[in-house]
Formats: structure tokens, sequence, C-alpha cells
């Protein structure tokens, strides 16, 4: 499984770029868009084709998200240890979370479809982030088998290949994807590494 997550800012030429990603094999796009406002989110969903609309995840929104019957949310670390997100998700909604040690994500209920973890790789997107990470290493001591681990952080063509063999379930794809200046080329890559 290969996920995008969105910048966090509105780009030009987004929205174009999300659906031919989708028609090229996007298994689920995440949108985060922290600063935007109800009538944005509106805006960016309706800019995706509809076909598309039950592989898309918000990070926020949760309440504009209903409108469109989108049932994929994702809690933050800090949301779901507080229990924040409760009073927002209904009951068969699709959820996911994110943590930064394995400890955590080992004890995950299975309420949660797939948890991010990060961070993998010196982040593309967030210099000198992850610089000493030990990710990769930790992934020995997963012992969770309900929830799908989802690799983040400085992934990319040249590392997606690495965390698959390390025993990830899916990655996540951020400053690869939008520092790029051929978006969907550099998906298809990622995607083709994984298909050969």
């Amino acid at each position: 499984m290969i996920i995008v997550i969105t910048h966090e800012d509105l780009i030009s030429h987004e929205i174009e770029t999300i659906n031919e990603m989708f028609r090229v094999g996007l298994d689920l796009l995440h949108i985060r868009k922290p600063f935007i406002n109800d009538e944005e989110m509106k805006v960016l969903i309706n800019g995706i084709d509809q076909t598309f609309h039950p592989k898309l995840v918000l990070h926020s929104h949760y309440e504009v998200g209903k409108l469109y019957n989108i049932s994929r949310f994702h809690v933050r670390e800090a949301d779901r240890v507080n229990g924040l997100y409760r009073s927002k998700i209904e009951e068969g909604n699709i959820i996911s979370t994110s943590v930064h040690q394995i400890n955590d994500y080992n004890m995950l209920g299975n309420e949660w479809q797939y948890s991010f973890i990060s961070p993998m790789f010196p982040s593309i997107s967030k210099k000198g982030y992850g610089q000493d990470t030990k990710m990769m290493e930790d992934l020995t001591y997963r012992n969770n088998i309900h929830v799908k681990l989802i690799a983040l952080g400085g992934i990319d063509e040249n590392t997606i290949k690495k965390v698959f063999q390390a025993g990830a379930d899916g990655a996540a794809l951020l400053g690869a994807i939008w520092n790029s200046s051929t978006p969907v080329n550099t998906f298809k890559k990622c995607r083709d590494i994984l298909l050969s």
C-alpha cells in the first residue's frame, strides 16, 4: 500500500496532481490541511474526482467529510492519547493514527486500521528532522498483528523498498511528492519499484 499525504498548504496544480496519482494507482490520499477553512476544504474535495472519494482520509474537518460520505479519518497522536477524537468519529468509520515509538505502536488496539510510524529516515520536507532515527532497527520489535504499520519519513524511490523489506505493510510519501518538480512521475517510480 502506498499513501500520499498532502502538503499542508494549498498549492498550485494540486487537485490535478491528486487525480492523476489516483488514476495511476494511488491507494489512499491523506488530506492534512490544518490551516484551511471549511469552504477551502469543500473546494478541494469537490475538485477530486468523486470516484476517488472513498480513498480520501481526513486529518481534520471531519464534519465536512461527512457531507461527502467520507468514512476514513486520521487521528493525531495527541488526540488519540487524550481520547479527543471519540465524539467526532462515528461508529463504522475507518480510523488511523500516528506513533513515533515502536512500543506505542505495539500497544494500539484493533480499532485502528493502520498507524503511521515515523521517522523512518531523515525527513525530506522537514530539514533536520529524523537525522538520528533508529526506527528501521526498531521495526524488529514489532509484535502488533492487528494494526497495519505504515512507514513515514524520508521515503522516496531510493528508500521505499527498504521499509517493505523491513516488514512495513505500507509507505507514506509526503516530501518526495510535493518537493518534486514532477510529483506524478515520482509517485509512479515508487509504485513501479514495489511492483517489480
